[in-house]
């Protein structure tokens, strides 16, 4: 076992490295994101709101692809945090509201309606002044 960490060193060091950010980047943008879901997103019975329905439909495309390709890179980070450092759970949860899928919103509620990833996200919110979630 020695030998192969000492054969494999840099590979080590570069995960340590990666675990280290991904922790420092999941304590700031985490709760940035948090603070900003509006306090009663959970109560309607659909999400229906069309986004960036004022924009040109190139631009809107635009946006809609970068705004998936940023939840998937914070899915991806949430996976990688269950195992690292990091607030996974939290994570994945912003990574899928920013992915567009069908069934998206029923799955974001029964995420959110768990005990602990509601009281944290509420703490969160507390702690930045903003109003609780509100889940129907």
């Amino acid at each position: 076992m020695i030998q192969w960490i000492r054969s494999h060193e840099a590979i080590l060091w570069w995960l340590t490295a990666a675990s280290i950010v991904t922790f420092v980047v999941s304590l700031i943008l985490v709760p940035f994101f948090i603070v900003r879901i509006p306090f009663d997103y959970f109560t309607h019975g659909r999400h229906q709101r069309k986004l960036y329905a004022d924009h040109h439909p190139l631009i809107r495309g635009m946006l809609v692809i970068a705004k998936n390709l940023l939840g998937y890179i914070f899915v991806l980070a949430g996976i990688l945090m269950l195992m690292l450092p990091g607030q996974g759970v939290l994570t994945i949860l912003i990574g899928i509201m920013l992915l567009n899928f069908p069934g998206k919103y029923e799955l974001e509620r029964w995420i959110v309606s768990h005990g602990s990833v509601f009281r944290s996200i509420n703490w969160i919110r507390r702690h930045a002044g903003r109003t609780p979630l509100v889940l129907e």
